[in-house]
Protein backbone atom coordinates (compact mmCIF):
# COMPACT_ATOMS: atom_id res chain seq x y z
CA UNK A 1 0.00 0.00 0.00
CA UNK A 2 1.15 3.57 -0.70
CA UNK A 3 0.21 6.97 0.70
CA UNK A 4 0.24 10.53 -0.59
CA UNK A 5 0.43 13.04 2.27
CA UNK A 6 -0.45 16.64 1.39
CA UNK A 7 -0.01 19.34 4.04
CA UNK A 8 -1.90 22.64 3.86
CA UNK A 9 -1.33 25.82 5.85
CA UNK A 10 -3.32 29.01 6.27
CA UNK A 11 -6.73 27.36 6.36
CA UNK A 12 -9.66 29.69 7.03
CA UNK A 13 -12.65 27.32 6.87
CA UNK A 14 -11.56 23.72 7.40
CA UNK A 15 -15.05 22.44 8.26
CA UNK A 16 -16.46 24.06 5.12
CA UNK A 17 -13.67 22.57 3.05
CA UNK A 18 -14.35 19.10 4.45
CA UNK A 19 -18.04 19.47 3.66
CA UNK A 20 -17.22 20.44 0.09
CA UNK A 21 -14.83 17.52 -0.31
CA UNK A 22 -17.39 15.05 1.07
CA UNK A 23 -20.15 16.39 -1.20
CA UNK A 24 -17.97 16.47 -4.31
CA UNK A 25 -16.39 13.11 -3.72
CA UNK A 26 -13.07 12.06 -5.19
CA UNK A 27 -12.01 13.28 -8.62
CA UNK A 28 -13.12 11.00 -11.45
CA UNK A 29 -10.44 8.45 -12.23
CA UNK A 30 -8.62 8.69 -8.89
CA UNK A 31 -7.73 5.12 -7.90
CA UNK A 32 -7.51 5.79 -4.17
CA UNK A 33 -8.70 3.11 -1.77
CA UNK A 34 -9.10 5.33 1.31
CA UNK A 35 -8.49 8.89 2.47
CA UNK A 36 -8.19 10.73 5.78
CA UNK A 37 -8.46 14.48 6.37
CA UNK A 38 -6.70 15.65 9.55
CA UNK A 39 -6.89 19.20 10.85
CA UNK A 40 -5.82 21.61 13.55
CA UNK A 41 -8.33 24.38 12.92
CA UNK A 42 -6.78 26.60 15.58
CA UNK A 43 -3.42 26.50 13.81
CA UNK A 44 -4.97 26.68 10.33
CA UNK A 45 -3.18 23.47 9.32
CA UNK A 46 -4.58 20.38 7.65
CA UNK A 47 -3.21 17.13 6.26
CA UNK A 48 -4.89 15.04 3.60
CA UNK A 49 -3.68 11.43 3.42
CA UNK A 50 -4.75 9.40 0.41
CA UNK A 51 -4.03 5.66 0.23
CA UNK A 52 -3.43 3.68 -2.95
CA UNK A 53 -3.01 -0.02 -3.62
CA UNK A 54 -0.06 0.33 -6.00
CA UNK A 55 2.82 2.75 -6.49
CA UNK A 56 1.61 3.33 -10.05
CA UNK A 57 -1.85 4.36 -8.80
CA UNK A 58 -0.22 6.68 -6.24
CA UNK A 59 1.94 8.41 -8.86
CA UNK A 60 -1.03 8.84 -11.20
CA UNK A 61 -3.11 10.13 -8.28
CA UNK A 62 -0.34 12.54 -7.31
CA UNK A 63 -0.28 13.98 -10.82
CA UNK A 64 -4.07 14.35 -10.81
CA UNK A 65 -4.23 15.92 -7.34
CA UNK A 66 -1.31 18.28 -8.05
CA UNK A 67 -3.28 19.70 -10.97
CA UNK A 68 -6.09 20.60 -8.62
CA UNK A 69 -6.03 23.81 -6.62
CA UNK A 70 -7.77 24.21 -3.28
CA UNK A 71 -8.59 27.79 -4.31
CA UNK A 72 -11.04 29.38 -1.92
CA UNK A 73 -12.06 26.05 -0.41
CA UNK A 74 -10.86 27.23 3.01
CA UNK A 75 -8.30 24.45 3.29
CA UNK A 76 -5.33 26.82 2.84
CA UNK A 77 -2.28 26.61 0.60
CA UNK A 78 -0.52 23.37 -0.20
CA UNK A 79 2.75 23.50 1.76
CA UNK A 80 4.15 20.05 0.91
CA UNK A 81 3.39 16.69 -0.67
CA UNK A 82 5.13 13.43 0.27
CA UNK A 83 4.77 10.05 -1.41
CA UNK A 84 5.49 7.07 0.82
CA UNK A 85 5.15 3.32 1.02
CA UNK A 86 3.02 2.09 3.93
CA UNK A 87 5.14 -0.49 5.72
CA UNK A 88 2.74 -1.39 8.51
CA UNK A 89 -0.88 -0.85 9.47
CA UNK A 90 -2.22 -1.54 12.95
CA UNK A 91 -5.69 -1.38 14.41
CA UNK A 92 -5.56 -0.88 18.17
Amino acid sequence: MYARIATFEGATDIKGAISGIEQGGPPEGLKAIEAYFLADAGAGKSIFVTFFETEEDMKAGDTMLNEMSPGDAGVGNRASVDLMEVLAHMTV
